[in-house]
């Protein structure tokens, strides 16, 4: 930051005319942010200067280098023939061993008891006919209480509207009973 007409870093590298130069110190004296800012740069170049120096590397070696090379699989996996092979080789290899370690074949199959699973057949279907007659009945039993109890709530319905026209026919009634007796 400097608020002088020129920067402090050009001033402090001296790469200014001494015109200009006599300028910034002017500046300077009256200034107490540049003078900061000036001491700042003289801290970070004395910081600098306890650096001991060091020749630069020919080669600068990327850590990405050898993220890019490609490993064994890679290379398996792009070569169509490499993959191939071992796709065969890996479908030979669980040929054999299933081959080694499937079991030997029994005797001849146990005949299985028919009558026995006929049985348990029968008791099976006879189980689910009778949970079904036991669900339809409870579905009848629910219907008709709902149908009883909309008839119901239709007759209280009917006899609410019929004796509010019974009342307005009595109204009517007794209003032209009395035109009829004034005339």
């Amino acid at each position: 930051m400097s608020c002088s007409p020129f920067e402090l870093k050009d001033y402090f590298l001296d790469e200014l005319g001494p015109a200009e130069r006599r300028q910034v110190e002017d500046h300077l004296r009256d200034c107490p942010v540049c003078r900061e800012e000036l001491e700042r740069l003289g801290l970070t170049r004395s910081a600098l200067d306890a650096l001991r120096d060091e020749e630069p590397p020919r080669r600068i070696a990327f850590v990405s280098d050898k993220v890019f090379q490609p490993g064994w699989w890679q290379r398996l996996w792009q070569s169509a023939p490499r993959l191939g092979f071992a796709a065969a080789a890996m479908l030979s290899v669980a040929i054999l061993v299933h081959a080694f370690l499937r079991p030997a074949p029994t005797a001849a199959p146990v005949a299985a008891d028919t009558a026995a699973i006929e049985a348990r057949i029968s008791a099976a279907v006879a189980a689910s006919e009778a949970r079904q007659v036991r669900q339809t009945a409870q579905l009848v039993a629910d219907v008709e209480k709902r149908l009883d109890f909309d008839r119901r709530a239709d007759r209280v319905a009917f006899e609410e509207v019929f004796s509010v026209l019974q009342k307005r026919y009595n109204v009517m009634f007794m209003a032209s009973a009395e035109l009829g007796v004034r005339k």
